[in-house]
C-alpha cells in the first residue's frame, strides 16, 4: 500500500526523530534523509524543524559543528522496523560506527514513539539523553507542542527552559 493512502495508515503513532550530520555537506544529508523518510511506505505527514548549527557534544575533540534537526511523522511501522529503516538510510549515506559520538555523515535517532516506553538492547524510547541535549530539544520544540510529555522526563517546554542554548544557532 502507498503510505499516504488513508487505509494504509490505520493505527497511527506520532513519532519524533532527531537528525544530525557533520561530514560531507551535512545539510544535504539531512535534506536527502528527510526525502527518503517521506517516501517510506507506512510513513506519512513528515514535518521537519528548522536546521540548527550546533557545537559537538562528547566524542573526540576537533570535530566540525553539526547540523541538527528534528522531524515529526505519523506511522504504522513498528518501532523496531522503523529503527531498521532509519539505520538503512544512515548506511546509504555512508554512516560508519567506529568511534562513539564521533563525526558522522548521518545520524537518525528515534526520540519518541507515541507515549511508548521501550528499553531493549537495540532500542530505547524515549531516547535516553534527549532531555539533556539542546541540539535535540530546540529543534523538537519547532515541530512539537510545548506541552508534549516526554515519558519519565517532563514537558518539552519545561525541559527547553532548563537548558542552555549556547552552541545552538538557527541556520
Amino acid at each position: 500500500m502507498i503510505a499516504d493512502e488513508p487505509s494504509a495508515m490505520d493505527g497511527l503513532a506520532d513519532v519524533y526523530i532527531a537528525l544530525g550530520s557533520n561530514l560531507d555537506n551535512p545539510q544535504a544529508h539531512l535534506e536527502s534523509a528527510l526525502s527518503e523518510i517521506e517516501k517510506t511506505p507506512g510513513i506519512a505527514q513528515v514535518r521537519s524543524s528548522r536546521f540548527y548549527r550546533t557545537t559537538p557534544v562528547g566524542g573526540p575533540p576537533g570535530q566540525a559543528d553539526y547540523i541538527n534537526a528534528a522531524a515529526r511523522m505519523k506511522t504504522n511501522i513498528s518501532p523496531e522496523l522503523l529503527l531498521k529503516t532509519l539505520q538503512e538510510i544512515e548506511q546509504a549515506h555512508g554512516r560508519v560506527r567506529h568511534v562513539r559520538w564521533g563525526a558522522r555523515t548521518l545520524d537518525l535517532d528515534i526520540l519518541l514513539y507515541g507515549q511508548r516506553v521501550i528499553d531493549d538492547v537495540d532500542l530505547i524510547i524515549p531516547h535516553p539523553r534527549m532531555h539533556e541535549r539542546a541540539f535535540v530539544l530546540i529543534p523538537l520544540l519547532d515541530i512539537a507542542p510545548g506541552d508534549l510529555d516526554i515519558p519519565g522526563k517532563g514537558l518539552l517546554n519545561a525541559l527547553v527552559a532548563g537548558i542552555s542554548r549556547n552552541g545552538v544557532s538557527e541556520i
